[in-house]
């Protein structure tokens, strides 16, 4: 019974429309799993009492970014490294010159500059690693994996730590009352979500490699753009959240959190699965695409949104438009990529 189910849903991607349908299918399962999991991770963690801080930088950052760890983990496990690759430095451009450049465009906010300086400075530290693998070694090695996840975790201990020596999100937090629903169901719901996230991640992996396939288009820039913008969504929906209720700054602190996390957890994950070399098979004028474009454009975009942050203290409506033009420039390119143009 099994043999013939896995026989026909592997048979679903070799058709279009069967490579579309799990695509649709997969994505809802993400955004849908992803909801479910931060509302019963949340639950579980305000019952044992932590911080509201502490919840939103880890427990809310974790889980929008987990559709991109589970769809580069499946990547990975199914030696499809261009995927990973381009899922997560693709998020990152995405969270960055689409999803805050909205919000910045429409509603500038003031920034706590000690709040984002020590976000600011683990992202490019964790971005200088991935420029000497992919520039120095031009492969990433599975030690290089171990030392993202690393990183990962000195990010969260100092973040946990931090989150616990303010005393206001703990007054905040003690004013909450409980929620309705039992920790048993919490749990369940936590495992539910999980498997939601796991399925939707293998079957939006399946499906835009076979699509790519299909079309002719090299998977990296499927991964970059496509696969990307997909698995950013559960940041665009808080950030829109956010900037509905006024929150300007905080839509900002959950976007540099989550792009550390495609640095050193999403590619961590992947290439502590499966080591793999930076993907070769899209070029530009006859050069690298990933070295001589995506790269530069994911330092560029949080230099251009950050630096100005942090010396000014405030975000600038010009940043956005600036974002925004770059973003829709860079998808662009990755179309005439695709068509051959370039």
């Amino acid at each position: 019974m099994l043999d013939a189910f896995f026989a026909w849903y592997n048979g679903l991607t070799d058709s279009l429309i069967g490579s579309l349908a799990l695509f649709a299918v997969g994505l809802v399962l993400l955004i849908k799993g992803g909801d479910w999991f931060v509302d019963s991770a949340t639950g579980i963690a305000k019952r044992f009492r932590v911080p509201e801080i502490i919840i939103g930088a880890t427990v809310v950052s974790i889980g929008t970014t987990l559709p991109e760890v589970m769809v580069s983990a499946t990547a990975a496990v199914n030696q499809n490294g261009a995927i990973a690759y381009g899922n997560a430095i693709g998020s990152i451009i995405c969270n960055t010159a689409l999803i805050a450049a909205i919000t910045i465009a429409i509603r500038p906010a003031p920034v706590n500059r000690k709040a984002i300086t020590m976000p600011v400075l683990f992202f490019f530290v964790s971005a200088a690693i991935y420029l000497v693998a992919a520039y120095g070694f031009g492969r990433f090695d599975q030690w290089l994996g171990i030392v993202m996840l690393l990183v990962f975790g000195v990010y969260m201990a100092l973040t946990i730590r931090q989150g616990f020596k303010n005393p206001v999100a703990a007054e905040e937090h003690e004013e909450e009352s409980s929620e309705g629903g039992s920790l048993l169901t919490d749990v369940l719901v936590l495992a539910a979500s999980a498997a939601l996230i796991a399925v939707g991640a293998d079957m939006l992996e399946g499906s835009s490699v076979s699509l790519a396939g299909m079309a002719g288009i090299p998977t990296e820039v499927v991964g970059v753009t496509i696969v990307a913008l997909c698995t950013s969504l559960p940041e665009l929906v808080t950030a829109i959240t956010a900037l509905a209720k006024g929150h300007g700054a905080l839509s900002l602190g959950n976007i540099i959190g989550a792009n550390i996390f495609n640095l050193v957890l999403v590619s961590g994950v992947a290439v502590t699965i499966s080591p793999f070399d930076v993907p070769t098979g899209s070029e530009i004028f006859g050069q690298n695409t990933s070295l001589v474009m995506e790269i530069p454009v994911m330092v560029g975009v949080m230099a251009l949104m950050t630096l100005p942050a942090l010396l000014k203290k405030k975000l600038f409506r010009w940043q956005g438009g600036v974002l925004l033009g770059i973003y829709a420039a860079f998808v662009v390119v990755q179309v005439l990529i695709a068509l051959n143009v370039l």
